[in-house]
């Protein structure tokens, strides 16, 4: 099963970004890549996670999982929050024990999301 780690591409952090620089999100997004998915997670770039108050940020989720949104992130927590995405790869429920957790993923978590159940 494929964990989805969804980055906000389009996310501006609060900045005002002059034309022809990437954005946060989008420097994110590149380090998140540069650094290489864990094994079972796919990184997955998305328009917005309407989370634009709380600076970049990303979601984790997968069929019959947990999900969660992190936010308050940059480029320079790309290493903690790929940690925490294996983490969450090899929970089978996305519950990964709290402090088994990254800091970043104990701290700014904005929303913890139940799975979908289909009647």
């Amino acid at each position: 099963m494929s964990v989805s780690l969804h980055v906000c591409i389009t996310c501006k952090a609060g900045e005002t970004v002059p034309d022809g620089a990437a954005c946060p999100g989008a420097r994110l997004h590149a380090a998140l890549i540069a650094a290489g998915a864990p094994e079972a997670v796919q990184i997955v770039p998305v328009e917005c996670l309407s989370a634009c108050s709380q600076g970049c940020s990303v979601a984790l989720s997968a069929p019959g999982r947990w999900s969660y949104v992190y936010g308050r992130l940059s480029e320079n927590d790309a290493p903690e929050i790929l940690s925490g995405a294996a983490a969450y790869a090899n929970a089978p429920d996305g519950l990964v024990p709290w402090r088994e957790r990254p800091t970043i993923f104990r701290k700014q978590s904005l929303a913890r999301i139940p799975p979908m159940v289909l009647a």
